[in-house]
């Protein structure tokens, strides 16, 4: 064989064996992690979370969170190779301590050594979490993944619109979105939305967005005055989706933020990503303006009225259950979950007390040593022992409740044990640990019926659909608590100010849009 045709032989096989390869490349599924840490933290209340609140799925458990990859032949689950590192989830509560932290971080770190490289990561949070000595977690956080997976990486982000997005979180990752309702209906279809971005940029090879539109809006408003139950809510959610089918936009999102803790990074965003410069601007300044022009529109999405008026309202009403919010102790805000200032006044009524009056259930307030005699004594035993305030006690102390147990219910995730005891007319509910109570079942596992109830107190803010969806009335009482709703009275000291609606004098902020640069691009250090 002449050297001529030895060099075409040798040609056509590296041309053959590249080809190979590409092809193999194309074919490829690619290689996604997942992660992520999730609470909303009052700075507000003297609560603190430990590790074990997160109830953290560790390795394959982590599927089991996300009911769009719980099954092995979902198709979602096909579209990858999945490396499930650690995924925790906290109710909200008070700052999380470092300690938790540090031990929940390190966990997630090693997990994520272990399967390096990585073509994706879904880091799925809330947005919200407060850390002893931290300011911004979730910024940390994404900081402390990207010295494992590297920035060759994409990283899809999916959040609470409760959240808050630093500059850092928004440099640290590539794609971003929230929820688009609140009450959060929409969670999982959000999480599912943030990992077919991912996958779908994944498999196209565009990988990175061009261009990250990022603009502070500087509005801290409760997510009781911004459900999008109700206008204006309603209506400016409602011009989200439609962003996201314009030509070189991949998601828009626009975040409330969290209203009860202290920090710089809380306040509103929106946030726009995608290929087109000039349809990317356009979308996140759009909105940024519709935000700040009905600013003033925002009301509570229910009657609200202080306590006094709130009880005085439920009782003269014949509508059941008339449900009604001790909103100022809120655990699905931050709050303690323990505050005893609403059940002492409700305990103080004597229409509670006659065998005729009103009927009220009251869920919940956590007496860890009320339980322990309620287990000795067994339902139909009478108890006599203190409960809540064992945190929170800046309002009221501790309640000596005294009655008959009626119900007793071992195993919850949450409370561990719950026990009811009834006193007068009034069932309480009592927690070996907080626990907000958000569905029918909650009550009837517990031999309740909260529709054939007068008055059903519950902590929360605005009803999760099944509660709003059973009342017959309902009022939201001004109470006070570690996620007050008179943001006024709030001590804040290190917001970014001036901060809508907390000055009067504001002016017109600028609302145009500050572009993020590419995750490990030069300038890093945000």
């Amino acid at each position: 064989m002449d050297l001529r045709n030895l060099i075409l032989v040798l040609c056509s096989i590296i041309l053959s064996v590249s080809c190979k390869k590409n092809e193999k490349s194309v074919n490829q599924l690619p290689r996604v992690a997942i992660t992520g840490l999730a609470i909303e933290s009052s700075t507000f209340s003297p609560a603190t979370t430990s590790e074990d609140a997160f109830h953290a799925y560790y390795g394959e458990d982590v599927f089991k969170y996300f009911p769009f990859l719980n099954e092995p032949d979902d198709s979602l689950r096909k579209q990858a190779h999945y490396f499930p590192a650690v995924k925790g989830h906290a109710i909200p509560g008070g700052i999380v301590t470092k300690e938790a932290y540090d031990a929940l971080m390190k966990k997630t770190l090693d997990s994520l050594r272990e399967n390096i490289p990585y073509d994706g990561l879904f880091f799925d949070i809330h947005g919200a979490m407060s850390v002893e000595g931290l300011d911004d977690p979730e910024g940390d956080m994404i900081k402390q993944i990207r010295s494992v997976v590297g920035y060759d990486c994409v990283i899809s982000t999916c959040m609470d619109l409760h959240g808050n997005v630093s500059e850092k979180l928004a440099k640290e990752t590539d794609l971003i979105t929230c929820y688009r309702l609140a009450p959060h209906e929409d969670a999982f279809e959000s999480k599912e939305r943030a990992l077919v971005n991912l996958l779908d940029r994944l498999k196209s090879g565009k990988n990175k967005p061009k261009y990250k539109a990022w603009i502070p809006v500087p509005i801290l408003l409760p997510g009781e005055k911004t459900s999008t139950r109700i206008e204006p809510g309603k209506s400016l959610y409602a011009q989200v989706a439609p962003q996201t089918k314009k030509l070189g936009v991949i998601d828009a999102a626009i975040w409330v933020g969290y209203a009860w803790a202290d920090e710089p990074r809380n306040h509103a965003v929106v946030m726009v990503t995608g290929d087109d410069k000039d349809e990317v601007k356009a979308s996140a300044e759009m909105l940024a303006q519709s935000f700040w022009d009905v600013r003033n529109e925002f009301e509570f999405v229910a009657p609200t009225l202080p306590f006094e008026e709130a009880i005085k309202t439920a009782m003269k009403s014949d509508k059941k259950p008339f449900m009604l919010s001790d909103m100022g102790d809120n655990p699905t805000a931050g709050g303690a979950g323990d505050v005893t200032w609403t059940l002492n006044e409700l305990l103080a009524i004597e229409e509670f007390k006659n065998k005729d009056g009103k009927s009220l259930i009251y869920a919940s307030i956590p007496g860890p040593k009320l339980i322990k005699e309620a287990l000795k004594v067994g339902v139909g035993g009478k108890v006599k022992a203190y409960v809540g305030a064992e945190v929170d006690y800046r309002y009221a102390p501790p309640v000596l409740l005294e009655g008959e147990v009626t119900a007793i219910k071992k195993g919850d995730k949450n409370a561990e044990v719950e026990v009811v005891v009834k006193t007068g007319n009034i069932s309480v509910i009592v927690t070996k640990k907080r626990k907000p109570y958000h569905y029918e079942k909650d009550f009837t596992d517990l031999n309740l019926n909260p529709r054939d109830t007068d008055v059903v107190v519950v902590k929360i803010g605005y009803l999760v659909p099944e509660l709003y969806n059973m009342r017959g009335d309902w009022v939201m009482a001004l109470t006070p608590g570690g996620v007050d709703q008179d943001l006024e009275r709030l001590p804040y000291k290190r917001i970014k100010r001036p901060m809508f609606p907390l000055d009067k004098e504001i002016g017109n902020p600028d609302l145009s849009v500050r572009w993020i640069e590419k995750s490990g691009s030069k300038n890093n250090n945000l």
